[in-house]
């Protein structure tokens, strides 16, 4: 089991070109065809509407700082690029993977230096702004506060999770949704005609225009990839026309849209909880094998199903937990691909599994009570009596030992006065936890006695 419960190691990421220079000719196509005005921008029409707050920035030309939250390829580095070049401020580009602190403060102090000296504003773009450290993101609060820089920071990641609380409080979050097959088809269809773009010359059949923007996945940034991959494969065999077979050749396959260290990670494994609990195995199955495809550590997903076989199946099906522990076992010992399998097999079976929270639900009403201060002292006959001088104390002297009574049960007191009447654990009739149930009742009338609860037909609540 060494290693089972080791932190997974960031997977490294690299950075884009700057914005700063000018598209060419040369340039990608995804490049050539970036927005050059708002109305030019394809979806976000929250974000586009009249009175908008992004609207309002760009128009007016307010000085405002900006923290873009959205899937890759929904238009945060275009933003941007509009907020610079609409409202003639200086662009200033700052990468999160390779600059430190010097660079950002430098950055900062030339365009005060600017501001100061011309009355002319800056634009500070940080793409990925989640790989900053704490002290980085730090050193931007000086410009956002006092304005030296209108900062538009972009990000992938959850920024609740990702962006400290200051800088957060200073800058206006936008959420960035995610393109729609339609915002695509628009964006290749532009792409065709546009001067900027391939002006005509080519022309793609319908079913590789639909597979080009099936395998996009919603961004519109890869879409323009795959498009300049497919009329590429084109023209080097002599053709102004895109096929479907062309189009496969130019994309093997679509990369899983699923980032292992951003938003969609918290999101595809919630999905993937969610989808077992709710005894949905094809589902599981689906976030399953987009997070083995994407790379995910399998370790983290067989913890996972760990603590799900005692959260959500419990005692309605005694051999989840074993089933989990084994597949976390069989994943460390022979690792991926072959552990695919062995993952397949727990979520399958924990899919399947009658479900329970009995057991979630009896500790967190336990825990609670403890909590609120509800402990009260051991009843003396259970205390401890293997001291000196414990029996002066009567502890112990009353105490009846299980084994010497009828069916192996005393009755007795075990619980202090304060939660005597509590219930905690109240199992299903689900699965084998139905056995369960009628043997815990039976045990409890023992236990508390003719008098107790059970047998006057009462429950106490929670």
């Amino acid at each position: 089991m060494e290693g089972l419960f080791d932190a997974e190691e960031p997977r490294p990421v690299t950075g884009r070109g700057s914005l700063s220079s000018a598209a060419h000719a040369s340039s990608p196509l995804a490049v050539r065809m970036r927005p050059r005005t708002l109305d030019e921008l394809v979806g976000q029409e929250q974000l586009r509407a009249p009175g908008a707050p992004l609207r309002q920035l760009i128009e007016n030309e307010q000085s405002m700082s900006l923290l873009l939250w959205g899937p890759p390829g929904t238009g945060k580095t275009t933003i941007a690029s509009i907020v610079s070049q609409q409202t003639d401020r200086r662009f200033v580009e700052v990468s999160a993977v390779s600059a430190g602190v010097k660079e950002v403060r430098a950055a900062i102090d030339t365009a005060r230096a600017e501001l100061v000296a011309t009355g002319r504003e800056t634009v500070l773009f940080v793409d990925e702004v989640h790989r900053f450290s704490k002290a980085q993101q730090d050193a931007l609060l000086p410009g956002v506060e006092n304005r030296w820089v209108t900062l538009v920071a972009a990000t992938t990641e959850n920024p609740f999770f990702s962006v400290i609380s200051p800088l957060l409080s200073r800058s206006l979050l936008l959420r960035l949704e995610s393109l729609t097959d339609q915002h695509v088809r628009d964006v290749l269809d532009q792409a065709l005609v546009d001067e900027r773009g391939l002006a005509g010359r080519f022309t793609v059949e319908e079913e590789a225009l639909e597979h080009l923007v099936r395998l996009a996945g919603g961004d519109a940034r890869r879409s323009l990839t795959y498009l300049e991959a497919a009329t590429g494969a084109a023209a080097a065999r002599g053709s102004e026309v895109v096929t479907l077979e062309m189009a496969e050749t130019a994309v093997d396959q679509a990369a899983v849209r699923y980032d292992r260290q951003g938003d969609q990670h918290y999101d595809v494994t919630s999905a993937f909880i969610k989808s077992v609990r709710g005894s949905d195995a094809d589902a599981a199955l689906h976030y399953l094998a987009r997070m083995m495809e994407a790379g995910e550590d399998p370790r983290f997903i067989a913890r996972r199903l760990m603590i799900l076989a005692s959260e959500d199946i419990g005692l309605a099906d005694p051999t989840a937990l074993p089933t989990a522990v084994a597949a976390a076992q069989t994943v460390q010992l022979i690792g991926m691909p072959e552990a695919q399998l062995t993952l397949a097999h727990a979520t399958i079976a924990l899919a399947v599994a009658p479900k329970s929270n009995a057991v979630t639900t009896a500790i967190g009403a336990a825990m609670a009570d403890v909590r609120a201060g509800k402990i009260g002292p051991v009843p003396a006959h259970l205390r401890d009596a293997h001291y000196s001088g414990a029996k002066k104390l009567g502890h112990g002297s009353t105490y009846q030992y299980s084994h010497d009574q009828p069916f192996g049960i005393a009755e007795q007191q075990y619980a202090p006065d304060v939660v005597l009447d509590r219930e905690y654990y109240q199992p299903t009739s689900l699965g084998a936890e139905a056995a369960v149930k009628e043997r815990w009742q039976r045990v409890r009338r023992l236990v508390r006695g003719a008098g107790g609860p059970d047998a006057k037909g009462t429950r106490s609540g929670r």
